[in-house]
């Protein structure tokens, strides 16, 4: 998977994939997080990452999941409504054999109207610029998409405010790096 024109990269940052380039495609839509966050967020994660079942709601570039699966996810489901991202995303997968994944072509809302299956993480990291956030959360909640001690990594603008979560959430980890603020919150 070499970089092309119209490609973005990103690095895998550790597990059985580690170090391996990611190309992806040049969409104004797609930003990664970054390393460094996903290197902070993973080491948050460490002690409940392996065999966890994750959902990547707003997949984009993979990075999430894609981490997730290196370091030992036992599922992950990727959505996302760009049919571009979709097909590099299954490419993704197919090239690294990566076993265990889905990858589900829907608007998130949509997504979290459906049949509910239980995750113990979930990545929220919808387009800075939506208002998307609290519905899903909100979806992620009421709906039973949750085990009862879920992790929610949640990924805003940093000059965003957090808007409110459902009370049995809380926020057990936060920091900002740059223009990023992201948060991890467990069900209580």
């Amino acid at each position: 998977m070499s970089a092309g024109r119209g490609q973005q990269s990103l690095r895998i940052i550790a597990g059985q994939w580690r170090s391996r380039k990611i190309h992806f495609p040049d969409l104004p839509q797609l930003r990664p997080t970054p390393d460094r966050v996903r290197e902070t967020l993973f080491n948050w994660l460490m002690p409940v990452i392996d065999g966890a079942r994750c959902l990547d709601l707003f997949a984009g570039s993979g990075a999430l999941g894609l981490e997730a699966l290196s370091r030992g996810a036992a599922e992950v489901v990727f959505v996302d409504r760009d049919p571009k991202v979709v097909t590099y995303l299954r490419e993704t997968l197919r090239l690294l054999k990566a076993e265990h994944a889905e990858v589900i072509q829907a608007n998130a809302l949509d997504y979290l109207a459906g049949a509910a299956r239980g995750f113990d993480i979930v990545f929220l990291d919808p387009p800075y610029q939506s208002d998307v956030l609290l519905p899903c959360c909100q979806a992620l909640e009421s709906q039973a998409w949750l085990h009862p001690k879920a992790y929610i990594y949640i990924e805003t603008a940093s000059e965003s405010p957090l808007p409110a979560l459902p009370d049995n959430w809380e926020i057990t980890r936060e920091k900002t790096a740059g223009q990023v603020a992201y948060r991890l919150a467990q069900r209580t």
